[in-house]
């Protein structure tokens, strides 16, 4: 876990404040960023991102829009991506995982389940 980072993309600053508090308490190095083009940016000019928890509904680019575009992209596609989704109706996770994403957990975050989730990856 060294120099491992998560990568935290919310559109809402305070689930990226709670996130981040909540994972830094546990260890772990977070980086945001506020909607899925920034999330892209970040991801291409940072160095050490292990994992990507991405908020799939987003105004502008979208969680699946943003994991599409790192599918096509050669140095991210094999970044794994975590959703994390308000949306947790029958028929979300698989759209998700279907997507492109390892794991898929729903809001509010269950931090044991997601740290779980994490130790996969990092």
């Amino acid at each position: 876990m060294a120099d491992s980072k998560i990568l935290i993309v919310d559109d809402d600053n305070r689930n990226i404040f709670a996130l981040s508090a909540v994972l830094r308490a546990k260890g772990y190095k977070c980086v945001s960023a506020t909607g899925g083009e920034e999330g892209l940016d970040l991801l291409k000019n940072e160095k050490g991102i292990a994992v990507v928890l991405m908020d799939m509904m987003m105004p502008g680019m979208d969680g699946y829009q943003a994991m599409a575009e790192m599918n096509g992209h050669p140095e991210l596609k094999d970044i794994p991506v975590i959703a994390v989704t308000a949306q947790a109706m029958v028929g979300d996770r698989e759209r998700c995982i279907n997507a492109g994403a390892v794991g898929y957990v729903s809001k509010p975050i269950n931090v044991e389940e997601l740290t779980k989730l994490l130790t996969q990856y990092i």
